[in-house]
């Protein structure tokens, strides 16, 4: 009578979903990294003249996130708190930066440095990245294929990624010659699906900085062509970029960042089905978020399309409009579909969720704290006391976001013990009234958060901002 009821247990238990924590496979993880998308680009987020309907799939069936902030406000910071789990006090790379005598070195990531992808390799996942590195040079110690990935296809010098038509692109340490054949980002683009293709029996990790919408704005003509009677009477200006080592002359750059984001909506839509036709939907994260605000650059008006939604600030500014960033995470079966969350969260929030949704020990350095309550719907979400950044460019500056505050320090490198301003943030998300003066006691907190925040470091001092010369 015992061995039947233990019978009975066992295959009882087999019908049960296995629970969390278990020593079930971890989750397929798509991390998708916008590049220089503001809040107000997706039409989840507020966007009206533009439609992107398979990023706001992502929204309706799964999770959007309100208050979720960049690790920097411009490209290779931010990928230095993702990969590390550190903000800008404490994470290797606090601004962008190249060596001098290595055109394509990137300042560097440190060789031997933890990384998300590391650490999911120990616990058995594929790695990929498919896009724009940015954090070190082709070949060094700070690789993409040094620091945990298995595989990485795309660009690894910002500056290289002004041009979508380049010369070259790398595959796996291999230069890979284009000769401004084909549009960059359907290159590693498709290495990404080919790549999710390869490893659908999972665990994998597919981390996709793309780099739209980053200036040029340029798009397959195909795309071009379909928005530019559209947006003709607001195409006077041409834009020029450095790309490559040469001037890229773009006309209709309004037309341009309409068909680039469509461009992307359209691969977002490709992923969606791939994950459907291999049967692994249910068993994968993805999330998309951006790497800062939206830029000013080759004729870009975020203005027009209205690109901060309420807020102040573009990139290279510590306002809202510079770190605030969309953040939704689709998980099947596991994320609510259609939820909003009001979490504070970080960039340096990635590595803690993704190792806990391992079973993987994140280092005791890290700022970021594990997200998995909250993208479950579970009890016991441990919040952040303070965000924090800081930036080397635009005459320095700082900033912290905790409770209802944020606080701002700016021109560091002319005045170091520069005051703080103080907003509501709750009532006041566009940052207008400076109440520093009203709340004493608070400005005393954000001085102790913004001493204990920061580490010093010999590579970075805060620059006074250059003067443009007079024609």
């Amino acid at each position: 009578m015992m061995l039947g009821l233990e019978l009975w247990t066992v295959a009882a238990s087999l019908l049960l979903p296995a629970p969390s924590g278990s020593a079930q496979q971890p989750p397929n993880v798509v991390y998708i990294l916008l590049d220089d998308a503001g809040w107000g680009d997706l039409g989840c987020y507020g966007q009206q003249k533009l439609k992107t309907p398979n990023m706001d799939r992502l929204a309706d069936e799964g999770m959007r996130f309100t208050q979720h902030y960049a690790g920097s406000t411009v490209c290779a910071p931010t990928r230095s708190c993702l990969m590390t789990g550190q903000h800008t006090g404490h994470t290797p790379i606090r601004g962008n930066g190249r060596d001098k005598n290595e055109p394509e070195q990137m300042l560097p990531l440190g060789s031997g440095t933890v990384t998300v992808a590391s650490l999911l390799q120990q616990r058995g996942y594929a790695t990929g990245a498919f896009g724009k590195w940015g954090i070190g040079g082709p070949g060094s110690g700070s690789d993409a294929l040094a620091l945990g990935f298995d595989h990485f296809t795309g660009f690894y010098n910002q500056a290289f990624a002004h041009d979508f038509f380049p010369r070259w692109l790398w595959r796996d340490g291999v230069k890979l010659k284009l000769n401004r054949s084909r549009y960059a980002h359907d290159v590693y683009m498709d290495d990404a699906l080919q790549f999710v293709r390869d490893n659908k029996d999972g665990p994998f990790f597919c981390y996709l900085p793309v780099t739209i919408p980053h200036a040029a704005m340029q798009a397959p003509e195909e795309y071009h062509r379909r928005f530019r009677a559209v947006y003709s009477q607001f195409d006077e200006k041409i834009g020029k970029y450095n790309g490559d080592g040469r001037q890229t002359r773009v006309q209709n750059p309004v037309a341009g960042f309409a068909a680039m984001m469509t461009k992307l909506d359209d691969d977002v839509g490709r992923l969606l089905a791939l994950l459907d036709e291999l049967g692994i939907a249910e068993d994968t994260l993805l999330m998309l978020t951006s790497d800062n605000g939206p830029h000013r650059e080759g004729g870009h008006n975020p203005n027009f399309w209205n690109s901060n939604g309420p807020f102040t600030g573009n990139k290279r500014s510590l306002h809202e409009g510079g770190i605030r960033v969309p953040l939704l995470a689709r998980w099947p079966g596991r994320i609510e579909a259609g939820a909003t969350s009001e979490l504070v969260s970080a960039h340096w929030d990635l590595l803690p969720t993704l190792c806990d949704l391992a079973g993987v020990d994140a280092p005791d350095d890290v700022d970021g704290l594990s997200m998995k309550p909250t993208l479950l719907g579970d009890a016991g979400q441990e919040p952040h006391e303070y965000l924090y950044w800081e930036f080397y460019e635009m005459g320095g500056q700082r900033a912290l976001r905790f409770d209802r505050w944020k606080a701002l320090r700016k021109n560091l490198a002319r005045a170091p013990d520069a005051p703080i301003e103080l907003y509501d943030i709750t009532s006041d998300p566009a940052e207008r009234r400076d109440v520093s003066a009203a709340h004493p006691d608070v400005v005393a907190r954000a001085r102790r958060y913004f001493e204990e925040a920061h580490t010093p470091s010999e590579r970075w001092r805060h620059r006074r901002p250059t003067r443009k010369k007079k024609n």
